[in-house]
């Protein structure tokens, strides 16, 4: 045997190792941020109090109510979302052939930001139950306008196009969204200041129930369409060549990243830079096969999310500053560093 086959056989081990225990290894750094999240705060919780909070729960002590009412919930909220948004940015990414494309940047989560912003100011709905099938309209109606103004068909070619057209009606949507919030009661500005921000203070066990549902539904849809993608993400006439149906599977993309994005965004705000940053990492460690790039992109935009909303309560304790924008400032040289690496501007 070669020198050359004899490396090439061992460099196939390797990858299929790192595939295999990669993700493995990444729900244990999931579980170790979890448990992080659950004891720091305006008011530190030491682990002896956590395990004691669900063996032998006390409803008179303090630590315990804050552990459960508070702190358990605000962390399930940022994993589901992280989870969303990470499947989310992997299906666009696969679907347009842009390695650009994730819900922030291509004005799905500004699209269901601003229906949310609306159900609140015109029907003062209040509760995440009621606002977040607003959230899915907002996601689905952006989708399709960012596609057809960037033509999506053609973004395998020509992805600087798409990633146009979502910044265009991002900032769009953006500034309706603030003229909207000028323009009401000061008690529904400040309801909202916050979750514009990406924020997870205050997120309850209310939100986690449509939030679980709406996740479940959205990640199911994506995994039993993993096949397909890898076959849509080497194109249209490929996909078609090799048995796809295109269009079904274009369909139920769009299904699952409206569920997923919009049950992020109702429930977190609108978090920008995770769904892109997660698919890159998790193709670093996987490969291009989308049945492994979903599950590990879930669960590496979970950590990067909940990570996020760790880091801002540590920072600036005992107060806090939002998950999205310390996602933002990680995600922001990262997209630098995507641009430069894929030269898009000779794609």
């Amino acid at each position: 045997m070669s020198v050359e086959a004899t490396a090439g056989r061992a460099h196939r081990h390797r990858a299929l190792a790192w595939r295999r225990w990669g993700l493995p290894g990444a729900l244990v750094l999931l579980l170790a941020g979890m448990v992080l999240s659950i004891g720091i705060g305006s008011r530190p919780v030491p682990m002896q109090e956590i395990i004691s909070a669900f063996r032998a729960y006390d409803a008179h002590n303090d630590l315990h109510l804050i552990i459960r009412t508070l702190r358990v919930p605000r962390t399930l909220v940022a994993v589901m979302a992280g989870l969303a948004l990470g499947v989310a940015g992997a299906i666009m990414q696969a679907a347009t052939r842009n390695p650009l494309a994730e819900p922030g940047l291509l004005g799905i989560n500004a699209g269901a930001a601003l229906a949310v912003v609306l159900s609140v100011a015109v029907f003062n709905i209040s509760t995440m139950a009621h606002y977040v099938w607003f959230a899915f309209l907002g996601a689905g109606l952006a989708g399709v306008a960012v596609f057809l103004l960037g033509q999506a068909h053609e973004a395998g070619t020509n992805p600087v196009r798409l990633v146009l057209a979502g910044a265009g009606l991002t900032v769009m949507l953006g500034s309706v969204t603030g003229i909207v919030l000028l323009n009401v009661p000061l008690t529904v500005f400040d309801n909202f200041r916050n979750w514009s921000a990406g924020s997870l203070e205050g997120r309850g066990s209310d939100v986690l129930g449509v939030l679980a549902v709406s996740v479940a539904i959205g990640m199911g849809v994506a995994f039993s369409i993993a096949g397909n993608l890898n076959a849509l993400a080497l194109g249209k006439d490929q996909g078609l060549a090799l048995g796809v149906n295109v269009r079904a599977t274009w369909s139920l993309s769009c299904l699952s990243v409206m569920l997923l994005a919009g049950a992020a965004t109702a429930a977190a705000g609108p978090i920008g830079f995770v769904g892109l940053v997660a698919p890159h990492v998790a193709r670093m460690i996987c490969g291009p096969d989308y049945r492994w790039i979903l599950p590990y992109s879930a669960v590496l935009a979970a950590i990067l999310l909940l990570g996020a909303d760790v880091i801002g309560r540590i920072i600036a304790m005992p107060s806090e500053v939002a998950a999205g924008i310390i996602a933002s400032l990680i995600g922001g040289p990262f997209f630098v560093f995507v641009v430069r690496r894929f030269r898009l501007n000779k794609l």
